[in-house]
């Protein structure tokens, strides 16, 4: 079942085991991140908070390249554990301005060791870290490209 159909070979696909790395990289968050009491994607949110303070929905959908629908009860749950607070834009009420709060804010020494514990999990040197890092935010900005000219 070979020859013509090799390409359809999973040992051949890139995307296989990109796949399975961060399904089993997510995975190894997650004992570090019950702690917190955090999913992964809360995680990522409230990285993004600890290092901008405050933005709004838009520009936190953009940047995490998550829908604003799937970060409406993201954003709801983490203000209710009292991490962020969200208020509309006096400006423009169309915009929703999320901003974190002092516990949010002390949420992240307690999470300080959650990076390293990972690095140890992963155990690449600093130089495989740095070009698995600058690859995979090729690949992205790539298919970034590919869908801008596509629309």
């Amino acid at each position: 079942m070979s020859g013509d159909f090799a390409p359809l070979h999973l040992r051949n696909q890139l995307c296989f085991p990109i796949y399975l790395c961060g399904k089993e990289i997510v995975n190894q968050y997650a004992p570090l991140l019950e702690a917190l009491d955090l999913t992964y994607t809360q995680y990522v949110v409230m990285m993004y908070f600890w290092e901008k303070g405050s933005s709004n929905v838009k520009q936190l959908s953009d940047t995490l390249l998550l829908d604003p629908s799937t970060l409406t009860p993201l954003l709801k749950k983490l203000e209710q554990k009292g991490y962020l607070r969200r208020e509309r834009n006096a400006a423009d009420e169309r915009s929703l301005a999320v901003t974190l709060t002092e516990s949010g804010l002390n949420l992240r020494e307690r999470a300080i060791s959650v990076p390293h514990a990972m690095r140890e999990c992963i155990n690449l040197t600093e130089e495989e870290s740095r070009c698995l890092y600058g690859l995979l935010y090729k690949v992205l900005q790539n298919i970034e490209k590919q869908k801008e000219k596509d629309e």
